[in-house]
């Protein structure tokens, strides 16, 4: 399984796509069959849910949340009493990989105590954005809350508390941009960032060609390596500076620049201001 640190050292690049976000009571004789197109997570306030996949029936209860991923064909019904959720689909993406979750074992019920917080946060978001239809903030404070819920959930699998019922190691993946390809080359750059690094020393890593490894990069993290090694320095420059304890020439030996002005221009070209006034 493919790292999940890769969402705190990229946050700054993830983006989220709330398109659609509506509350559904259907009754006790409810049955659908589909597949989305995109994520779709509900949050289930009432009655019980029913989800079977690949011949697999799983139940919801209220509190809890359903977390489908794209392209899988699930048949949802309700008990007898009929049921209500609220539903949100939504793309979740790092830079131009805009289904970065596909590559996380995160598809499934989620007992509703490990997100309550902030599932309680979104519901009440929701119930405002209904009664204050068009308001400014509104909607965009819905989508704070619907990125919350999402953290909290690849909070909690990264902590070995959840995983995901839906999809297991027989479903297909993705093989023109697996991460787990790519593993290697992570723990080199983390390894080597007080070296230069070059792309002809990272694609035998992931036994790719050359040639491919940058588009297969981009497929699979959703930027180019090279936007990658800038980040991952950026962020360790950050920390580095953060602590008050070493000079910006050390800091660029640390991050494998030759000189304090080339790692300097870096760091401002980023944050907007230079090393020494970095606070």
């Amino acid at each position: 399984m493919p790292d999940m640190e890769i969402f705190n050292e990229l946050s700054e690049f993830i983006s989220l796509r709330m398109k659609s976000c509506r509350s559904y009571a259907p009754g006790g004789d409810w049955i659908e069959h589909k597949a989305h197109a995109d994520y779709d997570l509900w949050l289930v306030q009432s009655g019980t849910v029913k989800v079977q996949i690949a011949g697999i029936e799983h139940t919801a209860h209220p509190g809890d949340a359903v977390f489908f991923y794209p392209r899988v064909p699930y048949i949802a019904s309700c008990g007898g009493e009929g049921c209500r959720f609220i539903y949100v689909h939504f793309d979740y993406g790092i830079g131009e990989q805009q289904q970065i979750l596909g590559d996380f074992q995160l598809s499934g019920i989620i007992n509703g105590e490990l997100i309550r917080e902030d599932a309680d946060r979104f519901v009440q978001a929701f119930a405002q954005s209904e009664q204050r239809s068009g308001r400014p903030g509104n909607r965009l404070y819905l989508k704070a809350c619907l990125t919350a819920v999402v953290a909290k959930i690849i909070e909690r699998h990264g902590q070995g508390q959840y995983s995901g019922a839906f999809l297991d190691a027989t479903s297909p993946r993705r093989s023109d941009r697996d991460l787990d390809v790519l593993q290697p080359i992570f723990r080199y750059i983390e390894d080597h960032l007080h070296t230069s690094i070059r792309m002809n020393q990272l694609a035998p890593l992931a036994g790719i060609s050359e040639k491919y490894f940058i588009s297969y990069f981009k497929k699979a993290v959703g930027i180019t390596p090279g936007q990658y090694v800038y980040q991952i320095k950026m962020n360790r420059a950050r920390d580095y500076l953060y602590e008050k304890k070493y000079t910006v020439q050390q800091v660029a030996g640390f991050l494998g620049y030759p000189d304090p002005f080339t790692f300097s221009k870096a760091f401002k070209k980023y944050y907007n201001v230079p090393p020494s006034k970095f606070d």
